[in-house]
């Protein structure tokens, strides 16, 4: 068996990826697509059938094949484009959410703004990838969320992270858990940036010395005292009641 470097169907050496996670060519990474922009389908879909390490089970290109494709098959993430032709993939996420919980989404969308990015995360999206601006590939947007990332276009999460400013006087108060001992600590500050920028646990633990499982107990911390449920809501939620 290979564990260093896979080589793809198309000869192309993969990247190393280390056993321990999630996304081996003996048990790949199940994904759905669903876009209407059928160009983009195709430059998606040939990067994931050329890497050993996904598995794309199906393709739609509307609302009512994504739902269909969600209801129909066991999968581990969901890439969606907002603007399909009978609706918005706003839909396809909360519909996903209901059906597969555990699932993850990576939004694909030409959308490239704050509000858009920011709803897509309080429905349970782990990542937001404008079209034409993923420098990146679409094989490690999906195995970085899900071994517990998240994938964000640097651009955008850079405009997302300008956000998180000094409160001013007129920020809208924080509504749940206001007592001392629920205040977030400078540690827990740094954890929460870091997973804004879309860091693993393994790597915030690596840039602020410590380890991958403190960095975990500092996260689910930071969800209790915001009273959220995973990390792309205590992005949106620290965003929009200005903790930095």
């Amino acid at each position: 068996m290979l564990t260093s470097h896979q080589l793809a169907p198309h000869g192309t050496l993969q990247p190393m990826w280390p056993g321990f996670l999630t996304g081996q060519t003996e048990q790949p990474v199940r994904v759905l697509l669903v876009d209407d922009d059928p160009h983009m389908s195709r430059v998606i879909a040939h990067e994931l059938l050329g890497d050993l390490r996904i598995n794309l089970l199906g393709q739609g290109r509307s609302v009512r094949e994504g739902r269909r494709l969600i209801s129909q098959n066991e999968f581990d993430v969901m890439l969606v484009d907002l603007n399909l032709g009978d609706g918005s993939g706003f839909e396809l996420i909360e519909y996903m959410k209901t059906v597969r919980p555990m699932a993850e989404v990576v939004v694909i969308s030409a959308m490239e703004d704050e509000q858009h990015a920011l709803h897509a995360f309080e429905l349970g999206a782990t990542g937001y990838l404008v079209k034409n601006s993923w420098f990146g590939n679409f094989p490690q947007a999906i195995l970085q969320v899900v071994n517990g990332g998240a994938s964000i276009t640097p651009s955008l999460a850079r405009r997302l992270l300008s956000k998180f400013e000094p409160p001013q006087a007129n920020v809208e108060p924080l509504p749940v858990n206001q007592g001392k001992d629920n205040k977030l600590s400078e540690r827990e500050q740094q954890v929460l940036k870091l997973v804004a920028s879309g860091q693993t646990s393994t790597e915030i633990g690596a840039r602020l010395v410590i380890s991958g499982q403190t960095v975990n107990t500092h996260i689910k911390n930071i969800y209790r005292k915001i009273n959220v449920r995973n990390r792309a809501q205590a992005v949106s939620f620290a965003a929009n009641h200005g903790l930095f």
